[in-house]
């Protein structure tokens, strides 16, 4: 018998979007608020970064790594209409999420 035991995680899928909501970005992490401050501070070269997106628009939770990548994959296959509505649904007002 193994003494592996897997710690619980949760896993965030999450969509970011500029400050005029034009440009989407769609990500995984392990944790959604130091991926925030990342993003924030442009501590990371990228997408992200050269075009000034940092607002948190979405966010979905699970505890397997596989449904999280594999969520993000299908996001980042869906019409821009189908994320606009996902996002409307889940976030009218289009608030920054990381800010609440």
């Amino acid at each position: 018998m193994s003494n592996f035991t897997r710690e619980s995680r949760e896993y965030f899928v999450y969509i970011l979007t500029n400050k005029s909501n034009e440009v989407f970005y769609i990500g995984v992490t392990n944790n959604l608020k130091r991926r925030m401050y990342e993003h924030r501070n442009k501590l990371v070269a990228g997408f992200t970064k050269k075009y000034n997106i940092a607002k948190l628009v979405y966010f979905e939770v699970t505890n397997d790594i596989y449904s999280a990548i594999k969520r993000e994959k299908q996001l980042k296959n869906w019409h821009r209409d189908w994320k606009i509505n996902l996002i409307n649904t889940f976030n009218p007002g289009w608030r920054d999420l990381s800010e609440c």
